[in-house]
């Protein structure tokens, strides 16, 4: 056996290795360092460039000064006393019942008492709602108690 002689397999011909200098050797036709010489680049999409130059909202935005607690539900005596017999106890239930004031399913709402109009009845009201200096003065001069 010669090195003339011998054959060459034909399995062996479509097999190429490639990567390993030749023709692509030192950049491998990525032309010369940036984004796009290196393994794994991505360009990021235009439309990305211009979120990222929108500036950042923190806070609540021209809102910051507006509350996100829920106000309290004004209630005036003159309400009350067209809603309560004399010596009934008014309690935010039962102003939700009567349906004075609306109110969710979980949550009682805020309610607050205002002295708008008269009140002639004895009415006693229970803790849980804030009452107004003006209303609480008619409520005791009408002879009511508050708890």
């Amino acid at each position: 056996m010669q090195l003339n002689t011998l054959k060459r397999r034909t399995a062996n011909k479509a097999h190429k290795i490639v990567g390993r200098g030749g023709k692509r050797g030192k950049t491998a036709g990525r032309g010369t360092k940036g984004q796009k010489a290196r393994a794994g680049h991505r360009i990021r999409p235009e439309a990305r460039d211009l979120i990222k130059k929108l500036p950042k909202l923190r806070g609540r935005g021209k809102n910051t000064n507006v509350s996100i607690v829920a106000p309290a539900k004004a209630v005036n005596v003159k309400t009350l006393e067209h809603f309560f017999a004399a010596g009934e106890t008014v309690s935010v239930p039962e102003l939700v019942k009567r349906g004075v004031v609306r109110g969710g399913k979980s949550v009682r709402p805020k309610v607050k008492i205002l002295g708008d109009g008269e009140l002639t009845k004895k009415l006693m009201f229970v803790a849980g709602m804030s009452i107004s200096a003006e209303a609480k003065r008619k409520i005791e001069a009408a002879g009511g108690s508050i708890a």
